[in-house]
């Protein structure tokens, strides 16, 4: 029996779910043929080797590293909540997404569940995403305040938004080593970056801790003590070409942040300006 497919909300084009690289969702950049990393030394290799973001971003949307990672992300899409049982789900890594020339990194956490697991771009289909793109908006750096599906025209301007982990994890908690194993995408992300990258903004202790590492493992010049998240926190940092890069801090915006005001509007701008 052929595999359950339903229509895409945007193009109505049938996927199963998980989706399978390259066939045809909307800013899916793997295809068929886009080499897997199945280890944690498959990982730092096919990272170490990506020319270019392109690159990383395709094998970072199909990276099957880290087993318990793979196995929940594809039980979710198979499974679903209510709300989108009609809709398939993406089931696979988020890749990093907006300018590839940026001068400004966000560094997340992880996918959510119905969130990017469901949509395939990063922040996209959940209350999270509402708040950061609204305030990327706001600020000038998102075309559009809203980000409901991949392909529905939202384009980031001198930004790029990536995560500590590219998987959505049980219960948004990756362990220390499925965080270890995905901080070689990063490391490499640092890597192609390092000729715009001015600001990094750290949404929550992991995103900022996940940076530093990268950072560092990048040749980075990282001061010591190791700097300390807070909201409004900020450390300077020096890339391997002798660059200056500013680290601000954040609290995430998740709904435990958000609906309990631990995180407001106006303290998001604030720091968002300061990028």
């Amino acid at each position: 029996m052929p595999p359950r497919t339903d229509p895409h909300p945007l193009t109505g084009e049938p996927f199963p779910s998980p989706v399978p690289a390259g066939s045809g969702w909307p800013q899916d950049p793997a295809r068929s043929g886009t080499r897997v990393a199945r280890s944690e030394a498959g990982v730092r290799r096919l990272a170490g080797g990506a020319r270019d973001l392109a690159t990383l971003d395709a094998r970072v949307s199909v990276c099957s590293a880290c087993p318990r990672l793979v196995a929940w992300r594809e039980e979710v899409a198979h499974t679903r909540r209510a709300a989108y049982a009609d809709q398939p789900y993406w089931g696979r890594p988020a890749p990093g997404f907006g300018d590839p020339a940026a001068q400004i990194l966000v560094v997340g956490l992880a996918p959510a569940a119905h969130g990017a697991n469901r949509t395939g771009r990063i922040f996209t289909g959940d209350r999270s995403g509402d708040w950061l793109y609204a305030a990327l908006h706001r600020a000038g750096y998102a075309s559009q305040a809203s980000s409901t599906h991949a392909g529905d025209g939202l384009s980031l301007r001198s930004v790029r938004i990536t995560a500590a982990v590219h998987c959505a994890p049980p219960g948004n908690a990756p362990t220390a080593s499925e965080r270890h194993t995905c901080g070689a995408w990063l490391r490499r992300e640092l890597d192609v970056l390092d000729p715009t990258l001015r600001s990094v903004l750290a949404l929550g202790g992991i995103g900022w801790d996940a940076f530093l590492t990268g950072a560092r493992d990048a040749g980075w010049r990282v001061p010591r003590p190791r700097p300390r998240f807070g909201h409004g926190a900020e450390a300077h940092l020096h890339t391997p070409s002798g660059r200056p890069v500013r680290l601000l801090g954040s609290y995430h915006v998740s709904q435990q942040n958000t609906f309990t005001g631990r995180l407001t509007e106006a303290m998001l701008d604030e720091v968002i300006a300061r990028l």
